[in-house]
């Protein structure tokens, strides 16, 4: 039984997932619901509940004054920040408005902002070392702290509100204590060798704790300013959150009377140190964050303490947003503030419910497309460059040289890696899973070689990575000159085509890798080779901006499409093999007609290069990702493009039956109403022309009821009838009510300029030749009454002859 295939017409964006951090400050709401987080030059807000981003409140991206820091009021109720322009601004939260603004008078840029414990004043930090405190509401400044060196990198009011000191540190390893009442340096805590990134008060403010980059805890005593503890932790710490009373961790006892902090930066982990006995009493073995490559680099950037939840959130290097809860320190949400280059995507699972997106990252993400929750897999060591899944596993490939297998669980939504192979020599750019049996698959690298591995029935149930079930190399073929770009496995599972920078497309036989045919005609490299999924026919795309379809049986190249002005970086399948789906370095995407060998549809969205394109089976949805760091969701509108097309046809023909029906029996000023809602001048024209030579009156009002829309349409109905001098009189009639409309102030017009310069030079000539006429006519009546005396000499002489 033949299947009917609908072909593809029309694709539009469904949803478009951008960046909502790309690094700077993010703040957590009182209630634990809501996140700030800094945006390039603007301030998103996120809903930790539901995934939500708002559009870019506080500020824009695409301004001038951008935002350099803010800070959150501790009541979640306003946000200061500091822009470009050394301005303050203070917003209302929940209205989006600012209510205050002020200069911020620091002598550069301002780097650092926070709120006192009642909300009462705020202090901000800048790039001149000085120390500023302001009152909101007065927008006055309350005084000004000096004594820092470098950039203020750490402000924190004192808990004690009636304490009314300011902690403050730079560049110079020490940590300031002003009384910011009477504006002196009331106490100085020395004891880092190296920049200190963060401190924390305990319940009782008698002590405080330290962090530094020179890999050091430090427990201060408050009063004596003296370092009671100094624990050395071998990293590099980028923040610290003393725990509060009460707050439980899996295998700990909080016992009072001590100091539990809880630290993380360079090793991509958090721990808790006993403060007093200078002893870890719990670390994480969970961390989705991947360790700094570089000593003394970053993985964790930030730590936020939510007391009304009892959530630790981890802001990561990645620009990654993960909450742990601390009872039981399991990863309760996970929120992708930024995917950086999005290299490769891939949809799997029961009705294409996950999808897999590789970015510039070691890490790899998993959504769940129904909610777009997010998982992070960790398990690679460098830049995952490409994926590929079945029904059962997903496979990984990255610049480490290697490539991963990975079982998924859909209910749980969880990813173990339960193989490794470890052959290759160099960055392995391609991969793909067997289609049919799932027993093989095939990988390509830099190292010109191309792989095939064999999948074990069964793994080792392990999570230690040196006891991994090794993949089996079975194959391994010389198979190009220079760097292979892809790979890809035939429907049936009996070809392998690999593409590769060296201009060729070749095709391998699976059970032995030996050499098929070689597709030679593309003049720079291939960056992706597809079989057609019913046809004997092999799909390749290059840099030189073409698509070319070849053929199995011979070798010979059937089609070639050309469209696109830069290279082709990707290309798929639809409507079983006979339109194509292209994506290139401009950021365009185009869907294609083989037959006709036409594109149907450009789509433009991306910003940049279009690295992957994955279609659902349906192929009622696809997404498109690159390296402007979009992943865009398009849906296939082709079927209620058609039915609304269909509704409008319908729709006019009712109407134009209704216009008939108007004018045959006369009535033109309701037919006037229909025909400029058809936007029919030509219909106007004669409707306008029937109103002037029956000498009905009521055109005015008529025009005066009107909808504002209406009136416009009739307006470029008029002065496109103005061009014909043999419609200059309805025109002219037209003109003068809706100008006298406009002058009253009942008739706004958008472009009222470009209107007038289209209608001037027109009515000028008009009037210019009814002036003629005019003159033509006076002349006539004046030659008329010349005439009279002479014709009345003549009929009396007639008389009297007669």
């Amino acid at each position: 039984m033949s299947v009917k295939i609908k072909i593809k017409e029309v694709y539009e964006v469904q949803n478009q997932y951008k960046a909502f951090y790309t690094g700077g400050t993010v703040q957590w709401s009182s209630d634990g619901n809501e996140m700030l987080c800094q945006n390039a030059g603007a301030i998103n807000l996120v809903s930790v509940t539901d995934d939500a981003v708002e559009p870019v409140i506080f500020g824009d991206a695409d301004e001038s004054d951008v935002v350099y820091t803010f800070a959150l009021s501790n009541d979640s109720q306003h946000v200061v920040s500091a822009h470009r322009s050394g301005l303050l601004k203070l917003w209302d939260k929940s209205s989006r408005q600012v209510s205050k603004i002020w200069r911020g008078l620091h002598q550069g840029p301002i780097t650092k902002l926070v709120f006192s414990e009642n909300d009462a004043l705020i202090a901000s930090g800048g790039t001149d070392t000085t120390v500023r405190v302001w009152d909101p509401i007065q927008q006055v400044c309350r005084g000004t702290l000096r004594g820092c060196l470098g950039v203020i990198n750490l402000l924190v009011f004192h808990p004690d509100v009636e304490s009314k000191i300011l902690l403050a540190a730079g560049d110079d390893v020490k940590i300031n204590a002003w009384d910011y009442e009477t504006r002196e340096l009331v106490k100085t805590f020395a004891g880092h060798f190296s920049k200190v990134t963060d401190i924390s008060f305990t319940s009782d403010y008698k002590f405080l704790v330290s962090s530094g980059r020179d890999k050091i805890l430090i427990l201060w005593d408050y009063e004596t300013q003296q370092a009671v503890k100094t624990v050395p932790v071998y990293e590099s710490l980028e923040s610290v959150i003393v725990l509060p009373k009460g707050v439980q961790l899996p295998g700990l006892k909080i016992k009072t009377g001590k100091v539990y902090a809880a630290c993380a930066g360079e090793e991509g982990l958090i721990k808790v140190w006993e403060m007093t006995e200078t002893k870890i009493v719990f670390k994480q073995k969970n961390s989705l964050v991947t360790k700094s490559s570089e000593e003394g680099g970053l993985a964790i950037t930030n730590l936020l303490f939510n007391k009304q939840t009892s959530k630790l959130a981890i802001i990561s290097a990645d620009h990654n947003i993960i909450i742990h809860d601390l009872e039981t320190f399991e990863c309760s949400k996970q929120l992708s503030g930024f995917s950086d280059e999005i290299l490769d995507l891939i949809l799997f699972g029961k009705k294409d419910q996950f999808l897999g997106m590789a970015t510039n990252s070691s890490d790899f993400k998993i959504y769940d497309t129904t909610n777009m929750k997010c998982q992070l897999v960790k398990g690679h060591t460098d830049i995952v460059l490409s994926l590929s899944a079945n029904q059962n596993y997903i496979l990984s490939s990255s610049k480490d040289n290697s490539i991963r297998l990975w079982r998924y669980d859909a209910v749980e939504f969880t990813v173990q890696c339960i193989a490794i192979g470890l052959k290759h020599t160099n960055a392995v750019g391609s991969i793909a899973l067997s289609k049919i049996s799932g027993k093989f698959c095939a990988s390509v690298s830099q190292d010109k070689c191309l792989k095939i591995w064999k999948i074990p029935k069964e793994f080792n149930e392990t999570t230690v990575e040196k006891e991994l079930t090794r993949l089996n190399c079975t194959l391994t073929e010389l198979a190009h000159e220079k760097d292979i770009n892809c790979v890809s496995i035939s429907p049936n599972d009996r070809l392998i085509a690999t593409g590769s920078q060296d201009k060729t497309a070749k095709l391998w036989d699976v059970s032995n890798l030996s050499l098929v045919g070689v597709f030679r005609g593309h003049r720079r490299g291939i960056w992706a080779v597809r079989f057609s999924p019913v046809d004997q026919i092999l799909l390749t795309n290059a840099a030189d901006c073409s698509i070319k379809l070849w053929s199995l049986t011979d070798m010979t190249c059937l089609k070639s499409l050309e469209g696109h002005e830069s290279s082709v970086l990707r290309v798929e399948f639809l409507s079983h093999g006979m339109q194509l789906l292209s994506a290139g370095a401009d950021g365009l995407l185009k869907l294609w007609s083989i037959k006709t060998s036409e594109c149907l549809q450009t789509l433009d969205k991306h910003e940049s290069r279009i690295w992957a394109l994955c279609v659902t089976q349906d192929e009622s949805v696809f997404y498109s990702g690159g390296s402007d760091s979009q992943l865009i969701k398009w849906k296939d509108v082709t079927e209620e493009k058609r039915e609304r097309e269909t509704n409008e046809r319908k729709e006019v023909l009712l109407q134009e039956q209704e216009l008939n029906n108007l004018l045959q029996d006369k009535k033109l000023l309701k037919a006037l109403r229909l025909a400029l809602n058809l936007d029919r001048p030509l219909m106007t024209l004669k409707i306008i022309t029937s109103v002037v030579k029956s000498q009905e009156q009521g055109l005015p009002d008529t025009v005066y009821k009107l909808r504002n829309d209406h009136k416009e349409t009739l307006l470029k109905h008029a002065i496109e009838w103005n061009t014909n001098s043999r419609n200059c009189r309805p025109a002219q009639l037209v003109l003068n009510i809706l100008l006298q409309q406009m002058l009253s102030g009942e008739f706004q017009v958008s472009e009222l300029n470009k209107h007038l310069e289209a209608a001037l030079p027109y009515t000028e000539r008009h009037f210019k030749r009814m002036t003629e006429y005019a003159k033509d006519l006076k002349f006539i009546e004046y030659t008329l009454h010349c005439m009279q005396p002479h014709a009345a000499v003549r009929e009396a002489n007639k008389t009297d002859n007669v």
